[in-house]
């Protein structure tokens, strides 16, 4: 059985520094994804519907993974990625402190070799073995990102900020502005990590500013 490692083929991407921002141009891939939002004074964890968009995610890439395993031709085993999170608010740009409905799309990396039609079949297994409301709302879709900053975070979440005014810093002082959603990618899971031992990568795209 042929096996891939995602983490090492996109190391640039899931392993960067947590001392410096760093500039990375992130190619086109493939995401099973889901849209969702939450109201003004809800956080992620006290949001059923959240919560079961994560559920739908992981639970859809474990069915890929063991499809792909028990192919007749060409077999392949891969590990599952880290659930990735876009976030944006209505007003405009996202903004921790402001107090409204995040609106969010949530999404798990694929390897390429995962076709349609096995999106389709894993899909309906999953609806068929374990119902889940929000897997109806699944999709397979391609993303680029492009050009875009990125730095490790270390700790809690609510910490984050300090972490962005360094990236905004770093922006500001190499002609980067700021475009698109802001991306988090949680290596680090709550439900078992305490606070201050969780990783994020946190990732902006951007674009140069010319003179």
């Amino acid at each position: 059985m042929r096996k891939i490692d995602l983490k090492k083929e996109y190391r640039q991407l899931y392993r960067p520094s947590a001392r410096e921002v760093s500039v990375v141009d992130v190619p086109e891939l493939q995401f099973a994804m889901l849209d969702g939002r939450i109201e003004a004074g809800q956080s992620p964890g006290e949001s059923a519907a959240f919560q079961e968009a994560v559920g739908a995610l992981y639970a859809i890439s474990y069915a890929l993974k063991f499809m792909s395993k028990k192919r007749e031709v060409d077999p392949v085993d891969y590990g599952i990625m880290a659930l990735e999170g876009l976030w944006w608010v209505d007003s405009g740009d996202f903004d921790f402190n402001r107090q409204e409905a995040w609106n969010y799309t949530l999404m798990i990396l694929q390897p390429e070799h995962i076709t349609a039609e096995m999106w389709h079949d894993a899909l309906a297994e999953q609806m068929r073995k374990k119902p889940n409301p929000r897997l109806a709302e699944l999709r397979l879709e391609r993303f680029r990102e492009g050009l875009s900053l990125q730095i490790m975070h270390a700790g809690p979440y609510a910490d984050e900020p300090r972490t962005l005014a360094q990236m905004q810093a770093f922006a500001a002082a190499n002609g980067y502005a700021y475009r698109g959603k802001h991306h988090e990618i949680y290596l680090g899971d709550p439900r078992r990590a305490a606070p201050e031992k969780l990783q994020t990568i946190l990732r902006q795209p951007v674009e140069k500013v010319a003179g």
